[in-house]
């Protein structure tokens, strides 16, 4: 089954007005434009062309959301919960009574979020995961004789300090607008990509102790075709960039700051990883010329990326096809040229040819 799928971009005010439009040759529509969603999620399904139907009546069990990201302005610092911890949330809010569309609600459904970002500019910047300790304290070295920098150099001695601090940060306080405000005024004269992140964050949230936050952080900068995996636990934020986001299809975020929706920090430390990891770039297999398969570690999505090339790919489920650039032919099926999307489904092996830059998205329930 072929099917072609459309929708309207998502108008969050972080949102370029002009990214993803340039990149799938529509018109803008004169107002933000962040995500567009081709899964069936009920957030946003995608709708059937031609039809009066929705992907989500089509096919409600995608296990799989694919979108074109396009920020502006950073997005809020987050996590995902692991399936255990969406299916406990979810089965005690719902116990509780809270509104599935409450804004207090955490878990929206029982499943993980797990998710890659591909780039697509240059650069696209991110936030993703704690790094070692002692990173921070070399950045902060410079400007360790500030009073107002000291109780943060003082909490945070070893990578075992980062639960603490990170809760001692984002509850905030006196100490805290202190310390943002000091290290904001050190980024204006400091020369490194963290200092950068403060500078920008600086710009969009000023005050947030997401700011100091950042500098326990990695700052992933990405150039076309890279592409980070960010696994249950992570804490993470886009910053700025166009990208195709791939993610488990669920709705479940603990956001940690840069925001003015609901936080709720009890939940936000019960889920997060403090572990400090390298940041978690996701190395593609290469099957053939022209073919990057990106493989998690989950079995709920795949991305494969054909540039120009003819490629047979096996699926492991149903699967979505975007054209970005030129056109890419589907055996047995319709061709796609840039800017359309088709759905896929019941097919064991997709063949492509063409010259046209596609995203294939696949994956079966875990």
């Amino acid at each position: 089954m072929f099917v072609e799928i459309t929708n309207t971009p998502r108008d969050y005010a972080w949102g370029s007005t002009s990214a993803i439009a340039g990149l799938l040759g529509t018109r803008p529509s004169g107002g933000p434009e962040a995500e567009l969603w081709l899964g069936a999620h009920p957030g946003s399904p995608a709708r059937v062309v031609g039809r009066e139907e929705t992907l989500h009546e089509l096919a409600p069990r995608l296990p799989f959301l694919l979108k074109v990201l396009a920020a502006a302005s950073p997005l809020s610092l987050q996590a995902h919960p692991t399936i255990a911890q969406a299916e406990e949330g979810f089965a005690r809010e719902e116990a509780a009574g809270v509104p599935i569309d409450s804004p207090s609600r955490n878990y929206k459904d029982r499943l993980h979020k797990p998710e890659m970002i591909y780039a697509l500019s240059d650069p696209f910047r991110a936030l993703s995961g704690f790094r070692p300790v002692e990173e921070t304290r070399t950045l902060l070295e410079p400007v360790a004789d500030d009073e107002r920098i000291a109780p943060l150099l003082e909490r945070l001695r070893t990578d075992a300090d980062l639960r603490a601090t990170f809760e001692w940060l984002i509850t905030g306080g006196d100490d805290v607008d202190e310390l943002v405000a000091a290290v904001v005024e050190a980024s204006a004269v400091a020369d490194d990509v963290a200092w950068d992140t403060v500078r920008r964050l600086s710009e969009s949230y000023p005050g947030d102790p997401g700011i100091a936050i950042s500098l326990l952080l990695h700052t992933a900068v990405l150039r076309p075709g890279e592409a980070l995996y960010l696994p249950a636990g992570n804490i993470h934020a886009y910053l700025e960039g166009l990208g195709i986001e791939l993610m488990a299809a669920s709705d479940n975020v603990l956001r940690g700051g840069l925001t003015a929706k609901h936080m709720d920090v009890p939940e936000l430390l019960r889920v997060l990883d403090f572990t400090p990891r390298p940041i978690p770039y996701l190395v593609p297999e290469e099957p053939q010329p022209g073919v990057r398969v990106f493989r998690p570690d989950v079995p709920d999505f795949v991305m494969t990326v054909v540039d120009g090339v003819a490629a047979d790919l096996p699926l492991a489920g149903d699967a979505i096809v975007l054209c970005v650039r030129g056109e890419t032919r589907i055996g047995g099926g319709p061709s796609v040229e840039r800017g359309h999307a088709v759905f896929v489904g019941g097919e064991a092996v997709l063949r492509l040819s063409g010259d046209g830059l596609a995203f294939v998205a696949t994956g079966m329930k875990p």
